[in-house]
């Protein structure tokens, strides 16, 4: 069996990207839609990862916060699945929660700030 993921970016004239679409043979849906991507891949030759980090230029601050917040507290649902160290998960999990606590805290200030100005 076998399942293809196919990504697409429509870039603007200056090669930023403008609409990231994504779709999977495993799905009746057709293309979906997002703001942003994070993909990794293990190269165990290198012992490295292999990243390819996207969004588009309508991707909104808080957006992002919410994004990183669900991907580290999904990071750690995987670590769960991966390994027995449920101390490494919550401590990630934790991490998550405290990474999506000061940067609302962040926020709040900055709009305190432009709100003067």
């Amino acid at each position: 069996m076998k399942s293809t993921i196919q990504i697409d970016v429509e870039l603007d004239k200056d090669r930023v990207p403008e609409n990231i679409y994504w779709s999977t043979t495993d799905r009746e849906k057709q293309q979906q839609k997002a703001r942003a991507m994070l993909l990794a891949f293990w190269d165990a030759a290198d012992k490295s990862a292999l990243r390819i980090d996207l969004w588009t230029k309508d991707m909104m601050v808080d957006e992002m916060a919410d994004f990183f917040y669900q991907t580290l507290m999904t990071m750690g649902d995987t670590l769960a699945r991966s390994v027995n160290q449920q101390e490494l998960v919550d401590d990630m999990k934790g991490f998550a929660k405290d990474f999506y606590q000061k940067f609302r805290k962040l926020q709040l200030e900055q709009n305190k700030i432009d709100a003067k100005e």
